[in-house]
């Protein structure tokens, strides 16, 4: 019996894919598009159409070892949905050159993405919901390469003698935990409980919830629209390039920052966890403690968090002064924070139906001002 192929498209918001032999719905051959002028690729999500209901298929992104994170391929699965709502894992397997998966289908429509995809659409009513109902000013808008809007949102007065807490996300735009991170961030601000009222008390928030809208939109993984990497541009962005960064760096040098965290997602590591400036020429004993009691009082507040694994650390004066994290630490002299979640699962809390998701994500967010508000009078 000859059995109907699926119809892969990819041409919609983060959407990621090349076809390249769909006659076999046992072996649907696939490819993942490079970062446009960038050799970077990751990232990828799709649609399959036209599918009978309880029927195989199965899927091989034949350049998976290819990718910029080769080995990352190894203990990952591949996310599905059957509505573009709820996602979960789909049991993959790596053979050291492609990553399959495969399933039953449970709808004619299915999707399948590298990470539950934070849309377009879902950002623009994030803002609206930001300004009309948690109360957060739309303090500035910068635009990307292609024309994006990039709000700048503030939660507080901008009086004089405040904290200026700033939290960026999605710099790396295949990176999509980062901006449901940020939808936490907003849901616990409008919730106003007693620990947000005392933190805003204190400090003013700043929040840039998509640093990366054009690469976000176009299904990159690192990458903007011109091909820069936002995270190793922090020492000479320009309007041309990198207005994305330029534009935040213009508005954090008019209202100052006491505390910078920019979040991100780590595609090998299994762990959400943080790095930290160690290596900056400026660093000092203080910092260190803010760093320390950042993780610990994180630790306490969540399983969702650990400071055992994570990256090797700088040595003195050998930090990478392109990053967002060690470039605002120094100018600033301020605790500043690279927050990596995972594209797999958190192997000290899994969950083996979802992995590392959204939600999780979003209430990492949550906690996280939790703990900005048991140390804020401490920042300085």
């Amino acid at each position: 019996m000859t059995r109907p192929a699926p119809l892969i498209s990819a041409d919609f918001d983060s959407g990621n894919i090349e076809v390249i032999d769909a006659r076999d719905p046992l072996d649907v051959h696939l490819a993942i598009r490079p970062d446009r002028q960038s050799a970077h690729f990751q990232w990828f999500h799709f649609k399959a159409a036209a599918l009978q209901v309880g029927q195989r298929y199965a899927f091989r992104l034949q350049n998976a070892a290819q990718s910029s994170y080769g080995n990352a391929w190894h203990g990952y699965h591949a996310v599905a949905s059957c509505d573009q709502r709820t996602w979960f894992r789909v049991p993959s397997t790596f053979d050291g050159q492609a990553l399959r998966f495969g399933l039953e289908a449970q709808n004619t429509d299915m999707w399948f993405a590298y990470f539950e995809p934070y849309s377009r659409q879902r950002h623009d009513a994030l803002i609206d919901r930001a300004v009309m109902q948690a109360g957060l000013q739309l303090l500035a808008v910068g635009h990307s390469c292609e024309g994006r809007e990039i709000p700048l949102l503030r939660k507080g007065d901008g009086a004089p003698g405040k904290r200026r807490l700033w939290l960026i996300a999605q710099q790396h735009p295949g990176e999509h935990m980062a901006q449901w991170f940020m939808e936490g961030v907003i849901e616990r601000l409008q919730a106003n409980d007693p620990q947000i009222q005392a933190l805003l008390a204190e400090a003013d928030l700043y929040l840039v919830p998509n640093m990366n809208p054009d690469g976000a939109y176009h299904g990159h993984l690192r990458t903007n629209a011109r091909g820069r990497d936002l995270n190793r541009a922090w020492q000479d962005s320009s309007a041309e390039y990198t207005p994305e960064v330029f534009f935040v760096q213009q508005q954090m040098d008019k209202h100052g920052v006491d505390l910078f965290i920019d979040a991100h997602g780590d595609e090998e590591i299994p762990y959400v966890f943080t790095a930290a400036c160690e290596g900056n020429p400026g660093y000092t004993p203080r910092i260190a403690g803010l760093e320390q009691t950042f993780r610990d009082l994180l630790c306490a507040q969540t399983a969702d968090f650990q400071a055992v694994h994570g990256y090797t650390r700088d040595k003195p004066g050998e930090a990478n002064m392109t990053l967002a994290c060690n470039s605002v630490g120094e100018r600033f002299d301020c605790l500043s924070l690279t927050l990596e979640m995972p594209f797999k699962d958190h192997d000290d809390a899994p969950d083996s139906h979802t992995g590392w998701n959204g939600l999780r994500s979003a209430r990492l967010g949550g906690d996280v001002l939790s703990v900005l508000a048991q140390m804020v009078s401490g920042l300085r």
